[in-house]
C-alpha cells in the first residue's frame, strides 16, 4: 500500500512539473519575437535612413530587428545576408547596393529557404522571378519624375519671371542620382518629358551625376555657377539631398532671392520638407516612407508566419504577386505642413 502511495505521489509530482514546464515553454514561445534582418546600401542615404527608422518604430514591439550597413559594397552586403541567415532571421529585407547583381543574395536565401523583401532599390524584373519568395516594396519611379516635371511646369507657366533672360526657354540643370540606377534614369527622363508635354521649351545647360549625395551635388552645382553665371533658371534633382546640395552652392556663392533658379527634389525627407516650407525649394515629391515601412512590416510578419503576400491585397495594392508600391504625392508650400506632421 505504501509503495502504491509513493508511486502515486511521484507520478503526480512529475505530472505537475511536466504541465508547468509545458506552460512555461509555451509562454517563452509566445514571448519570443520573430527575427527580421535588414541590410541597407548606405546608412548615410537620408531617405533610406528615415525609412528604416519608420520601420523600427512600427516593428519594435513585435519584431526582433538586426540592421546592417553595406557601405556601398555588394560583397559586404552578400556577407551580411549570410550572417543574418546563420543567425536565424526568418525574413531578410534588402536595400540592394547593386540592383543588377542580386544573384548571391538570392542564391543564399533560396538555399536556406529564407524569403527576401527587396526595398527602395528595385532589382531587375527578370531577377525577382527567379524564386517565389522574392518580393519588392517601393514606389513607381515614373510617377515621381512625372510629378516633379508637372510641378516645375506649373511654376514656369504661372510665374513668367522664372525665364530670367526672356528668351522663351528655360535653362536648366539636371542632378542625377546614380549612373545606371533605374530611379535616376526614370526620374530624369519623365521630369523632362512632363515639362515638354506642358509646352515648356527647355535648354539643358548642365548635367551631373551626384550619387544621391548632398556634398557632391553642392560641388557639381558650384561648378555650374562658375560656368553659367546667372543663366540657370531651373534645377531638377533626383532626390532632396541633391536639391539641398544645390541650395548650399547658392548659399556659399551668396546668391539670393530672385537671382536663384527654382529648385525641385524628390523624396520628401525631413530636411527637404523644411526647405519647401522655407521657400528654398519650389517643391518635392513625397515618397511615402511611412506607408512603405508599414508594408514591409506587414509583409515580413506574414512571410515569417508562413503566409503569402496575397493576404495583404485588401490593405495594399499587390502587383503580380511580387510587388507592393505606394503612390507618390506632390508637395508644395501650400500643403507641406500636412506632410511634416506625418
Amino acid at each position: 500500500m505504501k509503495k502504491v502511495l509513493v508511486t502515486v505521489v511521484i507520478v503526480t509530482a512529475l505530472a505537475i512539473v511536466f504541465l508547468f514546464g509545458c506552460k512555461n515553454s509555451s509562454k517563452v514561445a509566445e514571448d519570443k519575437k520573430i527575427k527580421i534582418g535588414i541590410t541597407v546600401y548606405d546608412q548615410y542615404d537620408t531617405y533610406v535612413s528615415e525609412l528604416v527608422k519608420c520601420f523600427e518604430d512600427i516593428a519594435k514591439d513585435e519584431l526582433d530587428l538586426v540592421i546592417y550597413n553595406a557601405s556601398q559594397s555588394q560583397q559586404t552586403q552578400n556577407t551580411q545576408v549570410q550572417k543574418m541567415i546563420d543567425d536565424g532571421c526568418s525574413v531578410i529585407c534588402v536595400n540592394l547596393v547593386d540592383r543588377t547583381d542580386p544573384s548571391a543574395v538570392i542564391d543564399k536565401a533560396r538555399k536556406n529557404n529564407v524569403p527576401i523583401i527587396f526595398f527602395n532599390r528595385e532589382l531587375v524584373s527578370g531577377d525577382i522571378g527567379r524564386w517565389n519568395k522574392l518580393f519588392y516594396v517601393g514606389a513607381d519611379a515614373v510617377q515621381s519624375g512625372t510629378m516633379q516635371g508637372e510641378m516645375a511646369a506649373m511654376s514656369c507657366i504661372t510665374d513668367k519671371s522664372i525665364d530670367k533672360n526672356g528668351d522663351g526657354m528655360i535653362q536648366f540643370v539636371m542632378l542625377e542620382g546614380e549612373a545606371g540606377h533605374q530611379d535616376s534614369i526614370v526620374r530624369s527622363e519623365n521630369s523632362v518629358n512632363a515639362l515638354i508635354e506642358a509646352g515648356i521649351v527647355l535648354d539643358r545647360v548642365g548635367y551631373a551625376i551626384a550619387n544621391w549625395n548632398r556634398a557632391q551635388a553642392q560641388t557639381k552645382m558650384a561648378q555650374f555657377l562658375e560656368n553659367y553665371p546667372g543663366e540657370i533658371e531651373l534645377v531638377l534633382a533626383n532626390n532632396d539631398d541633391m536639391a539641398l546640395g544645390a541650395i548650399d552652392a547658392y548659399d556659399a556663392a551668396e546668391i539670393i532671392g530672385s537671382d536663384r533658379p527654382i529648385i525641385l527634389g524628390v523624396d520628401g525627407t525631413d530636411e527637404g520638407l523644411k526647405a519647401v516650407r522655407d521657400d528654398k525649394m519650389i517643391g518635392t515629391v513625397y515618397n511615402d516612407k511611412e506607408g512603405q515601412a508599414r508594408a514591409m512590416f506587414r509583409l515580413a510578419k506574414v512571410l515569417a508566419l508562413g503566409g503569402d503576400i496575397s493576404e495583404l491585397s485588401e490593405e495594399f495594392t499587390v502587383e503580380d504577386g511580387k510587388y507592393i508600391r505606394l503612390p507618390y504625392a506632390k508637395v508644395t508650400a501650400g500643403n507641406v505642413n500636412k506632410f511634416m506632421k506625418k
